[in-house]
């Protein structure tokens, strides 16, 4: 590396030799003090810190090289458990503060790097983040693979990279055979490419370290883009599938989706134009945003189409300007003296993207009992989708059209809550529904706030700004209503009334309709189906409304050990931004977190596996076994959120933090399906008011009485 491109806290060079590992790193020569300067391996989602002695082995201009040392057998414990591990220097102050600076990746192929735990079947390797610093990570061994090179030739599409099985500790089967697995999002069908093996000795030379060989890790095919090009749209997913010998059997592997992460700008986007029997298609391959995943687009192609975006494009950055807030503002206040259309309801739910939850169920309620009612729906544009082909009335949001609706509507009803600069109107009537029992404290509670774009001060004065607004809340219970009134602050109307989105928990409770729903979901009829529901972190996330969230239950080793039995749906909070790649684990694992309402994934699944989310104050309702995987319990209650009540104590399921945890009390419910002790306690408190009338009770008290 030129000492031009050198920089501070930078990895010079990362090396396993026999069962130690070795970190370099540059760091300014004014800033460093052996005596109170640490290596720090910090454990992602917990407080768990791991540190080392750096000893100082070279200097380079301003930079003095340091060096960790790092025993893998005395760390194993730790190591080889699935997570993942950031990398800091740690400074003592003279003022005895605790200073943390986090290492930055030379951002080479460093997941080749890996270090094999051979009784855990599992590999420990360096990674480079999204943010461009230097991570390790523990999971199951598996092929890893990388696309490399992309060329985009008209139709023609040439892709170049490497595939390598992480349990070959030396020299590979010499017979290895790989193919390309393309998939696409329109139809399930597959379509195999047979590759070439290309001798990679630069890979070995750079990355083997005397450990693993790397000469037949290469590939490199074309793909003829006009074979894919039978939607209107389609996305393609690569991966590769590697079998060979192993112990006189035919052993076949396949890599997670592939990924394309360039760090030259002008090889990260392309995009060209083909034509097919008398059409044109569009074609845009890029590296994904989050994930760095290989996207490919193809798509019908108009010169006219294309014209109308770019405007609609520009159209769109100049209504997200400050000023056309303002302009809006004025226009809704000047629309909300306009006389209230009395019968005239506006349902909202999570911020626009769904048709769900309580408001869902009013509406319902509503429009079979008073359909004297005009009901529309504030759909975010995002997520149109969600409301199409359902038979209702929705409105765009922050449309004109939407701007007139709201203001004139003598309702609103929404789970959360409405952007601060929306004025309500005097006539309007707004019912918020909130979207869950608390266990994590909320708003006024809460004595730190790491979400993006806020701080404490600011969001606790915007949310109870927000929440004075409200002239009725729903509470599910008791309990919920002494937190909510302090909370909130909110000294109006609280209806009693237990969750309207649980009343179809009581009502379609029924095998024929568990049996329907499986059929559309495309569920095995014969599987029993495992929901994991998790929740967001405030701390993790790529911006403001979008929340990382790593995937730490292990879905190989659960298909594994529980795979003939079960399938998994996964179901993320609507905040999460993941898009998970389930290619290895299709026909067990399925992804509903784009799903419009959860209440119908809770009657098919037969077990719930939740953290901290409210899910399992509303699942309860079903009485059936439920498992807490909180592997972050001690970061989360005593940093980002902190409980309201005993968790620990008061869970209706057990704890646990690993994946195999979670696997032996799946196991224990299969052989002895009695519900946890604290089961009846827990639902006497928390579920007692639910008796599948909520949406009855709530619009009798807001709607009827305003007559």
């Amino acid at each position: 590396m030129s000492e031009s491109a050198i920089s501070n806290k930078l990895i010079r060079a990362i090396t396993f030799n026999q069962n130690k590992l070795f970190i370099e790193f540059y760091f300014l020569q004014d800033l460093m003090e052996e005596n109170n300067v640490v290596f720090s391996f910090m454990q992602r989602g917990t407080d768990h810190t791991i540190h080392f002695p750096i000893t100082p082995i070279d200097e380079v201009g301003d930079f003095d090289v340091y060096q960790a040392v790092i025993d893998l057998d005395t760390c194993k414990q730790e190591f080889e458990q699935v997570g993942t591990w950031d990398l800091y220097i740690t400074m003592m102050t003279e003022e005895e503060e605790e200073k943390n600076f986090r290492l930055k990746s030379n951002k080479e192929e460093l997941e080749l790097l890996f270090y094999l735990f051979e009784e855990q079947g599992r590999i420990f390797f360096p990674y480079t983040t999204n943010k461009g610093n230097a991570s390790f990570r523990t999971r199951n061994a598996g092929v890893v693979a990388k696309i490399e090179q992309v060329t985009l030739d008209k139709g023609q599409l040439q892709v170049a990279g490497y595939a390598h099985y992480s349990k070959w500790s030396e020299m590979p089967p010499s017979s290895i055979k790989k193919t390309l697995i393309v998939r696409n999002n329109v139809t399930e069908d597959i379509v195999r490419i047979d590759l070439p093996n290309v001798d990679r000795p630069d890979l070995t030379e750079k990355y083997g370290q005397g450990r693993n060989n790397f000469d037949l890790a290469g590939f490199e095919t074309t793909l003829n883009l006009k074979d894919f090009a039978f939607h209107s749209e389609v996305f393609l997913k690569l991966y590769v599938e590697l079998t060979f010998p192993e112990n006189g059997e035919q052993v076949t592997v396949e890599s997670g989706r592939l990924k394309y992460q360039t760090f030259n700008n002008r090889y990260s986007f392309q995009k060209g134009i083909f034509n097919i029997k008398g059409s044109s298609k569009k074609v845009r391959i890029k590296s994904t945003k989050k994930s760095k995943y290989l996207s490919i687009r193809i798509a019908d192609y108009s010169l006219i189409r294309e014209a109308k975006g770019k405007v609609r494009r520009a159209i769109q950055r100049i209504r997200g300007s400050k000023k056309i807030k303002k302009v809006y503002k004025l226009a809704f206040k000047f629309l909300g003296m306009l006389p209230a259309d009395k019968k005239l309801v506006v349902f909202e739910s999570f911020l626009g993207k769904q048709y769900s939850d309580n408001p869902r169920a009013i509406y319902e309620y509503l429009k079979e009992n008073h359909p004297e009612y005009k009901l529309y729906w504030s759909a975010d544009k995002k997520y149109l989708r969600n409301f199409k082909d359902k038979d209702i009335n929705f409105v765009p949001r922050f449309t004109i059209q939407w701007l007139f609706i709201m203001a004139r509507a003598k309702f609103w009803v929404s789970n959360s809550r409405l952007p601060l600069w929306i004025p309500k109107p005097n006539h309007t009537v707004y019912l918020q529904t909130w979207h869950g029992t608390p266990l994590k404290r909320l708003a006024a509670d809460m004595e730190e706030v790491h979400m993006p774009g806020t701080n404490t001060v600011k969001y606790k004065k915007n949310f109870l700004k927000e929440a004075s607004n409200w002239d009725y809340l729903i509470s599910p219970n008791s309990y919920s209503t002494e937190i909510f009134r302090r909370a909130f602050q909110f000294d109006r109307t609280m209806i009693e009334s237990g969750y309207p989105r649980n009343d179809y928990l009581y009502q379609a409770n029924n095998q024929e309709t568990i049996a329907a729903l499986k059929e559309r979901f495309g569920i095995p009829e014969d599987k029993k189906v495992i929901l994991y529901a998790p929740t967001w972190r405030d701390d993790q996330f790529y911006g403001k409304g979008k929340y990382k969230f790593d995937l730490e239950l292990d879905l190989y080793k659960l298909r594994e050990e529980l795979g003939d039995e079960y399938v998994i749906i996964l179901r993320m909070h609507y905040l999460v931004a993941e898009n998970f790649d389930l290619g290895p684990h299709v026909g067990f694992a399925y992804d509903f977190s784009n799903y419009e309402d959860i209440r119908e994934l809770y009657l098919v699944s037969d077990l719930l596996i939740t953290d901290y989310s409210s899910v399992f104050f509303d699942y309860a309702n079903l009485r059936r076994p439920m498992i807490f995987f909180v592997y972050d319990i001690d970061n989360y209650r005593d940093k980002l959120r902190g409980f309201y009540f005993d968790f620990e104590e008061q869970a209706p399921g057990p704890l646990t933090k690993t994946t195999e945890e979670v696997i032996e009390h799946i196991k224990q419910v299969d052989s002895n399906p009695v519900l946890n002790p604290k089961f009846d306690a827990f639902v006497q408190r928390f579920c007692s008011w639910e008796k599948g009338e909520s949406s009855k009770k709530v619009v009798e008290e807001v709607f009827l009485k305003q007559r």
